[in-house]
């Protein structure tokens, strides 16, 4: 990227170093120094004019959005290389009764990766950055383990004590404001991707659009639908409804008020992937007839068909919860579909250091 302090030192770089090159040359003293003024007046007066020459500067603002595009994309594409390793613990009981967890993860240690400056968010920095936020997760139980990992990392163990119990009341809706932060955090509990559908079409109606969106979608109609095509079919209404908000013009509104962001961004919007499903360990038959690996393979596909991702050219980025689970390997889970909150942990880390390379920013 061409920034502007980057820009000024290869200026300073021609105005010292000519001047230099020319008295090799024998030029008077007061030749150099004419032409030293000379040639800084010139590229001074370039600079400021630079904005005023479209030509110019539509190819130094192309080839500067370029590169940081590419480099953003790149670390985006970088952000599931992680690994994971055992603490050789006994594991005995499952998350949600207790924290302690055999594995841990880290991001990868290769020269990419570490470019990047991918990191764990603190509750201090993860609090800074959600500040004033409207974050909204939607799915089902995977999304509601999604958003007590994201409520553990920003509230003391005191306050998660209330949170566990209200959250995880059967089928229900869930809501919370952080006084401390003004962060305000909906779960909403939409199985199915019409459920999804009808969520976009409110926000787009209310015109009320949160900051940060995390939707899923697929297991509740594997398990009571079983139907891969049928999915597809809803995934398309999803893709339909999310292009209709991406993006949202700036003059958007002129016949009411807007609340909330007036333009909600790709790299805002997120899809939580499935869980890798392990039949052996479902806890009924009925999963573990109609929720078998070629059924998993059937509703993956589907997805990549729907081009809701941004791997095939769609306006969601996958929190991928199938490799993250996977990874972690069987003894994450007690029931072969909901998996400890590490796992969960990784997909949170994941999305905030998404949003961190969204905005520029460095904690």
């Amino acid at each position: 990227m061409i920034s502007a302090v980057q820009f000024g030192v290869l200026v300073a770089c021609v105005v010292l170093f000519v001047p230099m090159g020319m008295a090799g040359w024998h030029l008077s003293r007061n030749k150099m120094l004419f032409f030293s003024g000379a040639l800084f007046i010139t590229l001074a007066v370039g600079v400021h004019l630079t904005p005023y020459f479209p030509v110019v500067y539509d190819f130094v603002s192309s080839y500067s959005s370029v590169v940081v595009l590419e480099n953003r994309d790149s670390c985006l594409s970088l952000l599931h290389d992680i690994i994971w390793r055992d603490k050789h613990s006994n594991l005995n009981e499952f998350w949600l009764n207790s924290s302690r967890s055999d594995m841990y993860w880290e991001w990868k240690e290769s020269t990419p990766v570490h470019q990047c400056g991918f990191q764990k968010l603190g509750r201090s920095d993860a609090s800074d950055l959600l500040n004033g936020s409207w974050v909204v997760v939607a799915g089902d139980s995977q999304a509601r383990l999604f958003t007590l990992s994201l409520l553990d990392l920003v509230l003391d163990s005191s306050a998660m004590e209330n949170v566990k119990m209200d959250l995880f009341k059967r089928h229900s809706d869930y809501q919370l404001v952080i006084a401390g932060n003004g962060l305000k955090l909906d779960y909403i509990w939409a199985p199915y991707a019409s459920n999804v559908t009808s969520m976009l079409k409110n926000f787009e109606n209310n015109r009320k659009y949160p900051d940060v969106l995390v939707m899923s979608s697929g297991l509740w109609h594997m398990l009571h639908y079983t139907n891969a095509s049928d999915y597809g079919v809803s995934l398309g209404m999803v893709r339909k409804s999310v292009v209709s908000l991406v993006p949202i013009s700036p003059e958007f509104g002129t016949e009411g008020q807007v609340t909330g962001s007036v333009r909600l961004e790709s790299q805002h919007m997120f899809w939580l992937g499935m869980p890798t499903l392990i039949n052996s360990m479902l806890n009924t038959e009925e999963k573990k007839e109609k929720m078998s690996g070629s059924m998993c393979e059937a509703y993956d596909k589907e997805l990549a068909e729907s081009k809701l991702l941004h791997e095939t050219g769609g306006p969601l980025m996958l929190l991928d919860i199938r490799s993250l689970s996977r990874n972690c390997g069987s003894h994450c889970t007690a029931d072969g579909m909901h998996y400890q909150g590490v796992v969960y942990e990784a997909a949170v880390q994941i999305m905030l250091n998404a949003l961190l390379i969204e905005s520029e920013q460095q904690i």
